[in-house]
């Protein structure tokens, strides 16, 4: 026979194991059951929907307005020092990195060349206006010899007015009988030569005169070539003065590259003067930012070098083109494929350093600019 299978374990009617059965864990209470947790869950919802009511209250009143780019950069208005003449550098003022006032002596080049030309010139010159004061002795000489011909000539006139005067009167009394036919003639002759003698003397006054005229415009040559002369000295002299080369403006020394002895040349490129006092910032805008952008709003500049240091600037100007227009190769758009890319619109802010910060913000340094563009410009509000 078959054995038979026990029977299955009955359970009773609220479905409890039997004793000797295996072991359950209890069921654990949800966590929502307890109400400090609910209470905390709220208060925690209410935290989170007024926080993101709040920041979407100031977004919508102000960030919504507010455009910013980490593309900025400081700038400033650096001047490039470089000689006006060639020669050898004969002393530096300065070293690297050093502060200069406007004016200072930076560095000089070597003077002998330029006090040879110089008295060269000087010595040109002197020799001009000897030549002017003897083409002036030479008029004055000249002009008392037309003198004197005009009183040679007068006199050769009165002469020959006379020798005619008697040539007429000789010839009436010849007529008469009262004087000989030679007396008559030797009258005529005289008169002749009487007049002969007026016309030599009126053609040796005219060559006076044309000598003086020609003596005249040898003056006014000299005093051209004086002038032509004192030009030169000019020159000389802003040559000369050009050796020694000063800072045109104030700020710090950058990029040195000269040293002593070194032969320069017109326009090479010695050292440069930065204006750290006066920097200003360029913030690269995209052109969808630049829509409610106007000069004198304020913007806040955060400055990579100072872990991010917040000052205070203001929108200066706007370039009047965008950066690509300025680039070496600006792009052509009218051939080829077209792909429409965002361009960027320099603006220029001036910043508000703090005092400590005077000096020590350089140009290059990395930025991030914000402007809020739902503000006024400065001067709007100034005029309120």
């Amino acid at each position: 026979m078959t054995p038979m299978a026990d029977p299955a374990p009955q359970s009773d009617g609220d479905g409890a194991r039997p004793p000797g059965g295996p072991d359950v864990p209890p069921k654990r209470p949800s966590p929502l059951a307890n109400p400090r947790v609910r209470v905390v869950l709220l208060l925690v919802g209410i935290v989170v929907v007024i926080g993101v009511a709040v920041l979407g209250f100031r977004w919508f009143t102000h960030g919504r307005f507010v455009q910013s780019t980490n593309d900025a950069y400081v700038r400033a208005d650096q001047v490039t020092v470089a000689p006006k003449v060639s020669g050898y550098v004969e002393a530096v003022y300065v070293a690297d990195n050093q502060a200069v006032a406007a004016g200072q002596p930076l560095l000089k080049i070597d003077t002998a060349n330029y006090d040879a030309t110089l008295a060269t010139q000087r010595a040109t010159a002197a020799a001009r206006e000897a030549d002017i004061e003897a083409a002036r002795r030479q008029v004055a000489q000249q002009q008392e010899a037309v003198a004197q011909a005009s009183a040679q000539l007068k006199g050769a006139q009165d002469a020959a007015a006379y020798a005619d005067h008697e040539a007429e009167r000789y010839k009436l009394l010849s007529s008469q009988g009262v004087e000989t036919q030679q007396r008559y003639a030797q009258a005529v002759d005289q008169r002749n030569q009487a007049q002969a003698t007026a016309r030599a003397n009126a053609a040796a006054k005219a060559q006076a005169e044309r000598q003086v005229a020609t003596l005249s415009a040898q003056v006014g040559q000299a005093e051209a070539q004086l002038k032509a002369a004192q030009a030169q000295v000019t020159t000389a002299q802003i040559n000369l003065g050009d050796t020694l080369i000063r800072a045109a403006i104030a700020g710090r020394i950058g990029d040195k590259s000269v040293r002593l002895g070194q032969f320069v040349q017109p326009g090479a490129r010695l050292m440069s003067v930065v204006p750290v006092q006066d920097v200003y910032l360029v913030g690269n805008f995209k052109e969808t930012q630049i829509g409610r952008m106007q000069i004198g709003q304020r913007a806040t500049v955060s400055l990579d070098a100072f872990g991010g240091r917040k000052i205070e600037a203001v929108v200066d100007s706007f370039s009047p083109g965008t950066g690509a227009q300025f680039a070496l190769l600006p792009p052509e758009n009218a051939t080829g494929n077209f792909t429409k890319i965002v361009q960027r619109v320099p603006v220029r802010f001036r910043l508000r350093p703090p005092q400590d910060l005077q000096g020590r913000i350089l140009p290059g340094l990395s930025a991030t600019v914000s402007v809020d563009t739902s503000a006024a410009p400065e001067r709007q509000r100034a005029a309120r």
